[in-house]
This record gives C-alpha cells, sequence and structure tokens, in this order.
C-alpha cells in the first residue's frame, strides 16, 4: 500500500512517504546514487537491511517518493538529529537523488523543499546535508536555495574495523 502523495507546484510531480512496498524501488535508486557519486563499489545495502532499517521495529531513517505521471524518478532519505546548542531536533538529509533522465525539471529543489517542510512542521531548529565538493551543480543550487557551506567544520568518519576496536576500546 503506497502512502498518499502531496502535491508539489511542479504539474504532474508528488512526493510521498515511501512504505515497505518501495523497498526494491529504495534500493535500485540507492544503486543509481552509488554510480551517480562514482561509489559503487562501497555501496553495500541490501533489501533486507532497508528493510530492516527503514521499516523494521525501529525505524532509523524515512523515505521520500518522488513521482512524475506516477512513474518514480527519485529518492531522499533523512533521520533526526539533535542540536544541543539549540536544545532542538534537527533534520539530517541523508540523500537527495533523481534519476539522470529526469534531471534539470526542479525535482531534486521539490524534494529539499519537502524535507524543510517536514523539518519544520517537526519543530526543528535546523536541516543539514552534505555535498560532494566536485558536485558544483548541486552547490549553487543549494546555496541559491539559502543554504551555507560550513567550511570551519570537517566531516569525520569511523567505519569497518576502525568502527569495532573503537567499539572494543582496542587500538586501530
Amino acid at each position: 500500500m503506497k502512502a498518499p502523495a502531496s502535491r508539489t507546484s511542479l504539474p504532474g510531480f508528488t512526493i510521498r512517504l515511501a512504505v515497505r512496498d518501495d523497498v526494491p524501488l529504495i534500493h535500485a535508486l540507492i544503486r543509481g546514487l552509488a554510480r551517480f557519486e562514482r561509489l559503487e563499489h562501497e555501496c553495500v545495502a541490501t533489501e533486507e537491511a532497508l528493510e530492516s532499517t527503514l521499516f523494521g521495529a525501529r525505524a532509523y531513517a524515512e523515505a521520500l517518493i518522488g513521482e512524475f505521471e506516477g512513474a518514480p524518478v527519485g529518492f531522499a532519505l533523512f533521520f533526526h538529529n539533535y542540536s544541543t546548542f539549540l536544545a532542538r531536533p534537527g533534520v539530517y538529509l541523508e540523500d537527495i537523488y533523481v534519476e539522470p533522465a529526469w534531471r534539470g525539471r526542479g525535482f531534486g529543489t521539490a524534494f529539499l523543499k519537502r524535507v524543510a517542510e517536514l523539518a519544520a512542521a517537526r519543530g526543528c531548529g535546523r536541516l543539514e546535508w552534505s555535498v560532494l565538493d566536485w558536485n558544483e551543480n548541486a552547490i549553487r543550487l543549494y546555496e541559491r536555495l539559502g543554504a551555507k557551506p560550513m567550511a570551519e567544520w570537517t566531516t569525520m568518519r569511523v567505519t569497518g574495523e576502525a568502527l569495532a576496536a573503537l567499539a572494543s576500546g582496542s587500538d586501530v
């Protein structure tokens, strides 16, 4: 069963919350995103893992599906974080992806606006995301929409064996 769609200002384009039946579609779109970002070798997501983490007993993230005249064209995936300085929740936009054939029509902007609407409706103090430094088109779009680069911050990440070592208290 599909979730009701919200209309956008783009004729024929709707955005709806993803449901469990969308897992194969979300997986395929994630694979497309990985190809676009030249990171397909790092994409180990499976449909089973997506079903568990998006629709299991504890949902860690939410997804939106964008459809043009009923055909899926992209997705956005986001989750809540928290600002200690604001003492309010925030939203972290993990990914927006629009299939190559559908780009340049405003669908990505519509996704961003929809996530911002959800953040505002939920009382969030901010909306944040990362963008690859080579994706100049996206950076220009985000800046036109009012986003500010956080140049003074460096993203840090621990994964795989380093995460296991840190969690166990052993040296890497």
